[in-house]
């Protein structure tokens, strides 16, 4: 009977890995819709409605700075861990390639709640491949997301 019990419970535990596909764990629809809001009241204006990112995101501008690159598929976001991206987008960035010493990513630590962040980067992952959602959680196991992300 133990035998019979472990296979069941095995069962569970991998249609529960299957289940999460680009939503992360079960249960977590409410705070990917959270972060979809979020994203397209904060950040599809420069990243695109869909994570496409800006025209020629990969050229300098006039300015000398990189336009805001894509979040989907074809963009370089999944190859962060969480702690990372929430620091990016709590306290903004510059890109080091840039010719100019202001954020290009500008800092959201003040409009958005600490869930909010959280919930926005985990709506991003629903934009990455497979593949590249596997890649990411082996990087947040190093930085994950800090406590105040919840």
């Amino acid at each position: 009977m133990p035998r019979v019990r472990i296979f069941v419970c095995m069962g569970w535990l991998a249609l529960a890995v299957t289940a999460q596909g680009a939503e992360g764990t079960p249960g977590q629809a409410p705070r990917i819709e959270t972060g979809r809001r979020v994203y397209e009241t904060h950040c599809a204006s420069c990243h695109g409605a869909q994570g496409e990112g800006a025209p020629n995101w990969q050229q300098p501008d006039v300015l000398g700075e990189l336009p805001a690159p894509p979040h989907d598929t074809e963009g370089h976001t999944w190859k962060h861990a969480d702690g990372m991206l929430y620091r990016i987008v709590r306290d903004g960035w510059r890109d080091p390639f840039n010719k100019t010493e202001r954020l290009t990513m500008p800092a959201f630590g003040q409009i958005l709640s600490p869930a909010e962040i959280r919930a926005v980067i985990d709506y991003l992952k629903t934009l990455w491949s497979p593949e590249q959602r596997r890649f990411q959680i082996e990087e947040s196991r190093k930085a994950p997301f800090p406590r105040e992300a919840g």
